[in-house]
């Protein structure tokens, strides 16, 4: 996510907390930035996790399981 989308998300949410409020559209704006948001940390957050390896203190390295994986 672009930085000017993180300032766009706090410079709408600092506008609702003021008397004068959103508009509809603002509204929409916000909903979808704050959708994006998410979708980026959590994208960035798999990302890691897939790259994520075990050391067994053996030595051995394996790779973290997936949830769900039986083996």
């Amino acid at each position: 996510m672009k930085q000017e989308q993180i300032d766009r998300i706090n410079e709408l949410a600092r506008k609702a907390k003021s008397p004068e409020g959103l508009t509809p559209a603002e509204v929409e704006e916000r909903a979808a930035l704050r959708q994006a948001y998410v979708d980026s940390v959590l994208g960035n957050l798999r990302s890691q996790l897939d790259h994520t390896v075990i050391q067994n203190p053996d030595g051995s390295r394996r790779p973290l399981k997936k949830r769900g994986d039986a083996k």
